[in-house]
């Protein structure tokens, strides 16, 4: 069973909005292909809800145009619990962003429509340059990115040329041509601290929160562009404190992406993969879920029984308390998909240069995980994965 902190779940899309609207100028920024959708246009670009009947319709259409195509469905954790749906049913993928990479890279099918926002598809593309990478709407893309400009990035990295260059995955191809690592929020720590045992001194990209949070895990030398997510940056700590007490047997699921005070409230801190493991796997009936709601859906299904509970995003005076969701992810719909399908429109371009060249910190990272036989995400045995789940209490 799902709850949210207040009135509804996924808030209405002109709430939010409105909510949110402070930030649209900060977040408004030209990515490296030239185009800008922020908050405000991404809402207005969400598709209507379709009826019963038309789901019905899309979902059947979709089917036959992914078997015509001789395409696979890889979607996100943070999209519609439709197209979760779907890409399951289908024999696609549900899974973080580097998963659904690799999932396309190694199916044999030769279209890839990637349900999630752009740096996903570009990533799809940067692991199988050969395929064709569709997307529902490529203005889907995210604040992280936006907020860090491969111009900008590029002068910062230069003006420090003593230090080692890592990005988090939620990043341009061509900001992580210009790095020396990629990282994923499951693998970023063990990566960070070898660096850090190996004397390096390092530029972190683009999540300051994550950033901080390894940080203080590993006492690394590092210097942080300052960006965030626009979903994690709005849980609030002292509304998660007070929400953990009306459940005080739950346990409090968090992606590093959050800030400091609420990430100090978690008993497991993880990627989305990670979360959906913990909840599964730990003992308890209660969880509060610091992360994009879109994951609960997975969650859910990997934790029947057990009650979900999103974390506040705001105080008791706003009329959304539970509002965490990814505008560009909600870009994604059924109609869309079925459209891309139809049309073959919509495909995802990296200059060959480009995805060669962002293609080998991602190669580093991967043969890290090798070398130390670690996944990229966690096993889901708490035991064997303890020190990614460096914060799970007693369970």
């Amino acid at each position: 069973m799902t709850q949210c902190a207040g009135r509804g779940g996924r808030a209405k899309a002109e709430e939010i909005m409105d909510q949110q609207a402070i930030r649209t100028v900060e977040y408004d920024r030209p990515q490296a292909q030239g185009t800008s959708c922020g908050i405000g246009q991404a809402w207005a670009k969400v598709p209507d809800m379709p009826s019963a009947e038309q789901k019905v319709a899309l979902k059947e259409r979709i089917r036959a145009l992914l078997k015509r195509e001789k395409a696979v469905l890889v979607a996100h954790y943070y999209v519609d619990a439709e197209l979760q749906e779907l890409a399951d049913e289908t024999g696609g993928c549900v899974a973080d962003s580097l998963e659904m990479a690799r999932f396309g890279r190694d199916h044999e099918a030769q279209t890839l429509v990637v349900a999630g926002v752009r740096f996903m598809g570009e990533t799809a593309k940067i692991l199988s340059p050969d395929k064709r990478i569709l997307m529902p709407d490529l203005d889907a893309t995210c604040s992280l990115d936006l907020g860090c400009p491969v111009d900008e990035f590029s002068a910062f990295c230069d003006a420090h040329p003593d230090r080692t260059v890592v990005v988090y995955a939620n990043t341009s191809a061509a900001v992580k041509a210009r790095a020396d690592w990629m990282v994923t929020s499951s693998i970023g720590l063990e990566i960070v601290a070898d660096l850090h045992a190996r004397g390096e001194k390092i530029i972190w990209a683009p999540d300051r929160h994550l950033g901080g949070y390894i940080q203080n895990k590993t006492g690394a030398d590092m210097l942080m562009w300052q960006g965030s997510c626009l979903v994690h940056d709005e849980f609030k700590g002292i509304e998660l404190d007070l929400l953990r007490a009306e459940y005080p047997g739950a346990k409090v699921l968090v992606h590093p992406e959050s800030p400091a005070n609420v990430v100090a409230l978690a008993d497991v801190v993880g990627s989305t993969t990670q979360l959906i493991d913990a909840a599964q796997k730990l003992d308890a009936t209660h969880f509060i879920v610091a992360t994009d709601l879109g994951i609960l859906h997975k969650m859910q299904l990997a934790a029947p029984g057990k009650t979900l509970i999103a974390a506040p995003t705001a105080g008791n005076s706003a009329t959304c308390k539970s509002c965490a969701h990814c505008p560009w992810m909600a870009m994604n719909g059924l109609a869309n998909l079925a459209d891309v399908l139809e049309r073959g429109h919509n495909e995802i371009f990296v200059d060959r240069a480009i995805g060669e060249r962002a293609r080998l910190p991602i190669d580093r990272m991967l043969d890290f995980a090798a070398r130390h036989k670690k996944r990229v995400q966690a096993s889901g045995d708490l035991a064997r994965d303890a020190q990614l789940y460096s914060n799970v209490g007693a369970a």
